[in-house]
């Protein structure tokens, strides 16, 4: 059987390296597209080649947009990230180079040139939405994509209190891309605070890892320390989950079938993914919501990244 490809759209991120970290240990990664999200491009860029420097393949790094479509975001995720996004350590300039080619091409001609494809979104949605405005026919040639946004019941995690972070940046973004697939699995936020990994056993395979273990412990000093502020317990590892889902679909125990649309004028919801729980709208489901997951298979995926 052939090994899987994927291709990221991402915008590194702690928790976005994570799911870097064990996209190249469980599968074949074609590249990394990357938006402004987290922090600004110009961070998200680095901290891709960084992680492409850690991980030891030449796996393309594509420089994408800077800000949503339509309106400046009203925040970014510095407070959770570090201002660099990585945790503010310090790492050296990285040695990989970022790839002429915009992300929104990459997207595009890599989907053309490998219609097998795994599509894992782990940002903002922007760059997704240019390249499926540019070529309509794109989702058609995405095998599945997994993206990782939204708050089904409306727990969100941004000022927007029902609205979760990366739908929130580019809500006009996360609209093109829901109304243009017709069907995506959706890792949202509140199934992610569910999968949460106990510190204690976290902390055993940071140990017992290799040197990305080692980098991530650097890495996730700033976010864990948030997270513990906000009385969110354990490991919360957003893109790692969306990124096993991914890896291994087999990984979901429990899903609904479900259209999800996207709130974007609301004064107190904009960015809110919205879920017609009823079918009273009449529409078909364009989205697999995953409601949970095998906790001891998603472990050992990250157990496997973090070289333990």
């Amino acid at each position: 059987m052939s090994q899987l490809s994927l291709l990221i759209d991402t915008d590194p991120g702690v928790d976005d390296a994570l799911a870097i970290l064990m996209a190249h240990a469980h599968a074949d990664v074609l590249g990394l597209t990357i938006a402004a999200g987290n922090v600004g491009l110009g961070h998200t860029v680095r901290n891709a080649r960084t992680l492409v420097d850690l991980v030891g393949k030449a796996t393309p790094v594509f420089p994408g947009c800077p800000t949503p479509l339509v309106r400046m975001p009203e925040e970014d995720a510095v407070h959770v990230h570090g201002t660099d996004g990585l945790g503010d350590v310090g790492f050296p300039e990285p040695k990989s180079v970022a790839a002429e080619e915009h992300a929104v091409h990459a997207l595009i001609r890599l989907t053309r040139e490998h219609p097998d494809l795994t599509l894992v979104a782990l940002g903002p949605l922007t760059n997704l939405a240019l390249a499926v405005r540019l070529d309509p026919t794109l989702p058609q040639r995405v095998k599945r994509l997994v993206i990782m946004g939204g708050a089904v019941t409306g727990l969100g995690n941004t000022g927007k209190i029902p609205a979760e972070f990366n739908i929130g940046f580019d809500p006009e973004a996360a609209h093109v891309v829901f109304e243009a697939f017709p069907r995506f699995d959706l890792v949202d936020w509140e199934v992610v605070l569910r999968h949460a990994f106990d510190d204690e056993e976290f902390n055993g395979w940071i140990a017992a890892g290799d040197r990305r273990a080692t980098f991530f412990e650097q890495v996730f000093g700033t976010a864990r320390a948030f997270n513990a502020k906000r009385g969110r317990r354990g490991v919360i590892a957003a893109d790692a989950l969306a990124m096993a889902v991914a890896i291994d679909p087999a990984i979901v125990t429990r899903a609904e079938e479900r259209h999800v649309a996207v709130e974007m004028d609301g004064r107190l919801t904009r960015g809110a993914t919205v879920v017609d729980w009823t079918a009273r709208l009449g529409h078909p489901a364009n989205a697999r919501i995953v409601m949970a997951v095998d906790q001891a298979r998603f472990g050992a995926m990250v157990c496997r990244a973090l070289g333990a």
